[in-house]
This record gives structure tokens, sequence and C-alpha cells, in this order.
């Protein structure tokens, strides 16, 4: 039997997620899972260990319902996902799996670079896959009700056949609070339709095999449209009081946009038929970029523009480009990892509580840094940045 937070805790979370009628049949809702997979095909001893559960994850009922207290700044995100930690260890994994890699490059005609970058902020290259166990989050989601209930069973299906298949032990289905698991983090149906055998073991593991995982990531962008050879993004300069399309998808040609005054920041001439879209993620005070058909694909990949930039400056990173040229519009730029926690350790110093300083910033260390900045006479944020940093004495 596995351990579960308190049954009146469990109980508590569910009835304030749920809606009437779901909250008092957690046990009756498994039931029915229970089932669904039997009809499903799934072996009973598979469906017995998976939902051997008697109350709903209160921790994953909790991450469903709390929103950010706010939308990170695009400098804030990048700051931490594209450190320098997180290039260096990278470069360090492309050596270690580089046969994987230009296999998959061969194979899929995904830039070796821009897999191992998924891999990196996906994952930090498999070190954070996630401990929810996924049955038991998804049947959480799918009792709860909802409009997403039939997405979450389909999904708890879905994980199961991937086990009954014998592509991996109930033991590794664990991932994030909303099912996403390995170290290239696929949901369960996607594992299902691109997950590809790339050891050549006769299985599907995207948790234990590194070349399954690097592999599956470029079978999945492959599949959402890549095109071997050609860019993800070109930063550019904006002229002063442009007024034109905006946005990734109003793409038009080179041509055009140079023709509207946009030039390359790195000298280049602008040219050519091939056709992108003007990002300007802070705003028209901070970079922009033109951004083409494979930016969409890794835009597919997590349904986030910060997300898609993040792969794809890591990405150029890796192969041996250097950094943003044109600055963000902040005078408190975020801070990487590894200054999060230096940060985290300060403020315990002052007699602040940010929780245990582990780099990542939640509710307690947000509550932690108003208050300390309160105390300082600075702008009350909450954020992980250079001011409050430097001002509680970090370098």
């Amino acid at each position: 039997m596995r351990h579960f937070p308190t049954a009146a805790l469990a109980a508590a979370f569910f009835l304030a997620a749920s809606p009437p009628g779901h909250a008092a049949g957690f046990p009756a809702c498994v039931d029915g899972l229970k089932r669904a997979a039997g009809k499903a095909g799934i072996r009973k001893s598979v469906v017995r260990r998976a939902l051997d559960i008697a109350e709903p994850d209160a921790r994953v009922l909790r991450l469903s319902t709390v929103q950010p207290e706010r939308r990170i700044p695009i400098w804030d995100y990048l700051a931490f996902v594209v450190d320098d930690q997180r290039f260096r260890e990278g470069k360090a994994a492309m050596r270690r799996h580089g046969a994987a890699l230009r296999r998959a490059e061969k194979r899929f005609g995904v830039n070796r670079h821009v897999i191992a970058a998924i891999w990196g902020v996906e994952t930090d290259y498999g070190k954070t896959t996630g401990r929810n166990f996924l049955p038991h989050a998804l049947a959480t989601l799918t009792c709860r009700g909802g409009r997403r209930e039939a997405f979450w069973r389909r999904e708890l299906l879905a994980a199961l056949r991937i086990v009954n298949a014998g592509d991996l032990p109930l033991a590794k289905l664990y991932g994030s609070w909303a099912g996403a698991f390995g170290q290239t983090q696929f949901m369960p149906s996607t594992y299902r339709r691109l997950a590809v055998d790339f050891d050549g073991d006769g299985r599907k593991d995207l948790v234990s095999s590194v070349p399954d995982a690097l592999g599956s990531a470029a079978n999945y962008l492959r599949r959402a449209g890549w095109r071997t050879g050609r860019p993800r993004i070109i930063e550019v300069r904006v002229p002063n009081g442009y007024r034109g399309p905006e946005g990734r998808k109003r793409k038009a040609a080179l041509d055009t946009w140079a023709a509207r005054g946009l030039r390359r920041m790195d000298r280049r001439r602008l040219k050519g038929k091939l056709r992108a879209g003007l990002l300007r993620p802070a705003g028209p005070d901070g970079p922009a970029f033109l951004t083409f058909r494979n930016f969409d694909s890794l835009y597919a990949y997590n349904h986030a523009e910060s997300y898609a930039l993040a792969v794809a400056h890591l990405a150029d990173r890796l192969a041996g480009r250097g950094r943003f040229r044109a600055a963000w519009p902040t005078d408190d730029p975020g801070l990487s990892r590894i200054e999060r926690k230096w940060l985290q350790e300060l403020l315990i110093v002052e007699g602040y509580d940010p929780g245990a300083p582990d780099g990542k910033i939640g509710p307690k260390s947000r509550a932690a840094i108003r208050e300390a900045e309160k105390d300082l006479g600075l702008p009350v944020t909450g954020r992980a940045a250079r001011r409050i940093f430097q001002a509680l004495g970090g370098k």
C-alpha cells in the first residue's frame, strides 16, 4: 500500500476542487476507472496495483488549482532556465551522449543541439523528471470532474496501456502532477503515439533510456513540422516607432521584413522568401526576434512562446552562438538557479523563512522576499531578482 496525505487533508482539497456530485464519490469513481481499464484490455494485476488508492492526492489538487501570483517576466524566466549551469551541463551531456544525438539528428532531421536543449529545459538532462505517481495523480484529476475530466481519463488509460504493453513497469510511472513523465516529459497518450525504441532493446523507455528519450523528442518535433536545416529564430533590430504586424503567426517573407525596416543584429543581410513572424516578448523596448516554422514546432512541444524561446536560445548557445545582443528592459534582472539558492540562504541568515534553500521560488520564498523588500525599503515585488539579492549581501 502506498502512503497518502491524511484522509482529512485530501478530502478537504477534493471537496474544494470538485464540482457537486464528485466530492463524496472518490472510491466509487476509482472503481469506475478500474472497470474502464478492464474493458480496455488492461491486465487485472496492473489495474489492481495502479489504482490501489483510497483518497485523492491533495498535492496534485493543490498544484492544479493554485495559480502563480503573477506572470513571470521573460527576463526572470530565461535567467534561470538558460543559465550558465544548464549550458555547461548541456555541453557535458552532449559529449556523453553524442552518438545518440547524432543518430537522432540523422534519422529525424532535427538539429542535435535542439534535441539536447529540449532535454535540458524539460528535466535538466534527466535529473528532475517529477515525483508524482501518475495513476494516483490522473485518477485524482479525473475524479475531481470538470471540463477536462475526459482528457484526464484518457491519459490515465494511456499510462496503464504503456505498462500493459511491457514498455515500462508500473514503478517507473512517476512524473509531473499533470501526467507528463520521462526524461523528455511526454504525456501518456503522446508517449504511445510518438515514443520510439531508439536503443534497440525492444521497449520504449523514456524514463531510463537516454537514447529512447532523445529519439522520441526528435520524432515529436519532426511530426510537429520541423524542417531540416531551417532556422529557428533570428534576433533583429526593429525601427523606432514600428507599428506593423507582430506575432509568430503573422508571417511574411524576409524580404518583406527588410522592407519594413527590420535589420539582423549580427549585421548580415535580411533577405529571401523564407517566412517568419515578429516576436517581441518584452514589448517594443526589449529584444526582438523573427521566428520561423521550426520555432512553431518548439512551441507545439509545450504551448508557450517563452518555452520555445528558451529552447531555441539554449540550442544556439550549445551550438556556439552567444547570448542575445539586445538588453531586456529592466534595471532589476533575474537570477540564475544557483543565485536563487544563495538568495534563499541569505534570507534565512537574516531571519526570514523562504523554505528549503533549493533554488525553487514558490509561494513561501516569494512571501519571504516581499517581507525583506518591505523591511529594506525596496519596491515590493516578491521576485528573485538582482536588487534584493545584492541588498542582502549577494555578489
